[in-house]
């Protein structure tokens, strides 16, 4: 997939998602996204292949965020993490089963990932295995969610950290292993 147009429709929305958490308003937003394909399209992909599309996407993402609250003065440009959101282990994992490129590598790395994934959200208490699933693997925001549940968005937040903290500890074997 070197055709930066089917790369930009196959990873905008969810890098729009990654970069929404991390800025505070909707036009720095729009900006560093709109920058991030900008530099990939002036990257000749036959001269220097990129190996992992979407790590090298997340990354130029979370340094133009960086660069931009440098450059800015701007604390406020960053809003504050809804739980963990920095590039953590769990949300590379998450990163990595949802990725489309394939390989005979890949591919067994994603089914591992799932089945140790499966087993650990399968020890947590329902509340946090849903709120976790919900917003991690199904997109869903804590408003949307507290919305339709009652529960309040503090309370969300608060069994998806426990939730990552169980899931960081219980997949650091499986990470280490896969990205070394």
């Amino acid at each position: 997939m070197s055709d930066v147009a089917d790369i930009f429709r196959k990873y905008r929305h969810q890098l729009q998602r990654f970069i929404v958490k991390r800025v505070s308003s909707k036009e720095d937003s729009e900006d560093i996204l709109q920058d991030v394909f900008y530099r990939l399209s002036k990257i000749d992909m036959e001269e220097n292949p990129i190996q992992s599309i979407s790590s090298w996407l997340y990354a130029v993402a979370r340094n133009l965020i960086i660069d931009r609250s440098r450059k800015r003065g701007e604390e406020e440009l960053f809003r504050q993490p809804e739980v963990d959101d920095d590039h953590s282990l769990v949300e590379e994992l998450t990163q990595l089963i949802f990725d489309d490129e394939a390989s005979p590598e890949l591919d067994y790395a994603k089914a591992l990932v799932w089945e140790e994934l499966a087993v650990a959200l399968s020890e947590l208490p329902a509340e946090q295995r849903t709120v976790f699933e919900l917003t991690e693997l199904q997109g869903f925001s804590f408003r949307d969610i507290s919305e339709s549940t009652g529960v309040t968005v503090n309370t969300l937040i608060s069994r998806k950290r426990r939730a990552v903290l169980h899931l960081r500890k219980r997949l650091a074997g499986l990470y280490s292993e896969l990205f070394g």
